[in-house]
């Protein structure tokens, strides 16, 4: 494996030893992205374990879902923030820039998202995710209630709690095996 996506020394299949999904996948993400992410490379070594990541990502980062995938974004920053991935905040901040049009949040978001020009409803979210990540044992009813106040419907409480969960166990993969982003992302939408 390249020390460029990773630190363990695990084989990283050539591209024409991938699967035929697998080799589309990443050629998708080439043309949509202008590159393969180093979280897709680095999981390439167990194509079992990439399929089940790309598909449970995909579905929740990119499915149907009532909060936008912005709002998606801005939860996994806010999560990774408070893990201090350095992986997923570049990687993550960079969607944010791209998504909202706007280069500074994803710093904002990165650094202090109380900092942010929010709506009601994206500051009840990011406080949930915080909340979240930060005590899930005390997370509860009362919570909920200020996520229901503040616009969000019961599944999109779900989405907002599958998205911190992905990102706590992301973020602690990333962490544990060193992940690096792609050096790209750091001028990605400035």
């Amino acid at each position: 494996m390249s020390s460029a996506t990773h630190a363990l020394d695990l084989p990283e299949p050539r591209r024409d030893q991938l699967d035929p999904d697998h080799q589309a996948y990443f050629k998708k993400c080439e043309e949509k992205l202008g590159l393969v992410p180093h979280v897709l490379r680095a999981y390439s070594w167990n194509q079992k374990k990439l399929r089940a990541f790309a598909a449970y990502y995909n579905e929740l980062m990119l499915g149907d879902s009532g909060l936008s995938k912005l709002e998606r974004e801005m939860i996994a920053v806010v999560v990774s923030s408070i893990n201090h991935c350095y992986y997923c905040l570049v990687a993550h901040g960079a969607a944010v820039r791209q998504l909202s049009g706007d280069p500074a949040l994803g710093e904002q978001l990165v650094m202090n998202y109380r900092a942010a020009a929010l709506s009601l409803r994206q500051r009840a979210m990011l406080d949930g995710a915080w909340a979240l990540t930060t005590s899930p044992s005390t997370f509860g009813a009362d919570d909920r209630a200020r996520l229901r106040a503040a616009g969000l419907s019961d599944a999109d409480i779900w989405d907002l709690c599958d998205v911190v969960g992905l990102f706590n166990m992301t973020n602690r993969v990333a962490a544990g095996v060193e992940m690096t982003p792609n050096p790209e992302y750091h001028a990605m939408a400035r």
